[in-house]
């Protein structure tokens, strides 16, 4: 129904202070007048309001959709207040850039896909995110764009990159919310409501894209990596380093599981060594080999922990009845669990979940 004009408009009025109960001067439909005008003869519809919108010579759309495009690379936007664009907005960094970005983005009939194509193989972009402590100090957001982007990773990637390096993650495109993993007991605690019940099979590695979302009790691991709440409109999300998300990475089943996914994969895959196997979980999370000193701390791990595991047993078939996906029980499992340790030491490193 909201598509639909209606068939006697509703008038509208200025409302005095905000209030909705003290009607002002009454208004008639039309667009800021220090933009640029409605063309001749259209009518006052959403339809033409949605052409006006994204037609070629509007200064703003354009503008505002690639810098949320150059936020989601670098981090801040070209105008860091990617949520207001007016005078209470910040003034851009690179005024040319966002011009030159936006009027390309029209051009090539606005073409997403590629505009990312353009943003990610450019020189700026594909610098080193390495930097001598004196540029940090002087830019320590990287407005000069002096050095490649370095940030953590939003909420929904991190989850969906383990997912994605243990084999787990259901690419389907589309459908309805699922739900992953939560902790028991955590709607009806919070919200008084029926508790929270968990989907099945291919449900639980659906992207977090699809991940039902309770705004008065949200998945408490996005909320751990800053998604937004979802209360109110968020653009710019704020991005911490805390305690909570090494415990999350540590603990939640959705990683540990992962880890065991990872783990099979490193047997199977990965050669016979244990030092072929731990290059070969770099290269599935880092893209990488390891270097020579983090190799050594990783066969270190791998030895401590098959040495525990193969005197705890109960431990080890703990760890590995992490989730619902089945445990391929041809290997053995102290074996398996302490290559599962080292999948999930891996995936707690600072460069698994932050993009540089």
């Amino acid at each position: 129904m909201v598509m639909r004009e209606m068939d006697q408009r509703r008038p509208a009025h200025v409302l005095l202070r905000g209030a909705y109960d003290k009607p002002g001067d009454r208004v008639g439909r039309s667009v800021p007048a220090s933009l640029n005008p409605m063309p001749k003869g259209a009518p006052d519809n959403r339809l033409a309001l949605a052409k006006w919108i994204v037609d070629p010579s509007n200064p703003l759309t354009a503008r505002v959709i690639v810098n949320r495009f150059w936020q989601m690379y670098f981090g801040t936007g070209i105008v860091k207040t990617v949520e207001d664009f007016g005078s209470q907005g910040e003034w851009p960094s690179h005024p040319e850039l966002l011009d030159w970005l936006a009027t390309e983005f029209v051009r090539s009939g606005w073409d997403t896909k590629a505009m990312q194509k353009t943003i990610v193989m450019s020189a700026t972009y594909r610098q080193s995110s390495r930097a001598a402590q004196d540029l940090v100090q002087k830019d320590p957001e990287n407005r000069l764009l002096a050095r490649g982007p370095r940030l953590r990773l939003p909420a929904e990637t991190v989850r969906d990159q383990a997912l994605a390096a243990s084999g787990l993650l259901v690419e389907k495109i589309g459908g309805p919310p699922v739900k992953p993993y939560q902790p028991a007991g955590i709607w009806s605690d919070l919200t008084g409501t029926a508790d929270y019940q968990r989907d099945k099979g291919e449900k639980l590695y659906r992207r977090s894209l699809y991940t039902f979302w309770k705004r008065t009790s949200p998945p408490p691991s996005m909320m751990n990596f800053d998604a937004a709440s979802r209360e109110t409109c968020i653009v710019r999300e704020n991005r911490t380093n805390t305690p909570l998300q090494a415990l999350n990475l540590m603990n939640d089943v959705t990683y540990l599981e992962a880890a065991r996914k990872i783990a099979e994969r490193m047997m199977r895959e990965g050669g016979s060594s244990p030092t072929d196997r731990i290059a070969y979980a770099f290269l599935l999370t880092l893209a990488r080999a390891p270097r020579s000193g983090e190799g050594e701390v990783l066969m270190a791990n791998y030895r401590n922990r098959l040495d525990y595991y193969q005197t705890n047993r109960d431990a080890a078939l703990k760890l590995l009845s992490q989730g619902d996906s089945k445990r391929d029980e041809t290997f053995d499992a102290s074996e398996l669990a302490a290559y599962a340790s080292v999948a999930s030491l891996i995936l707690n490193l600072d460069e698994v979940i932050t993009k540089q």
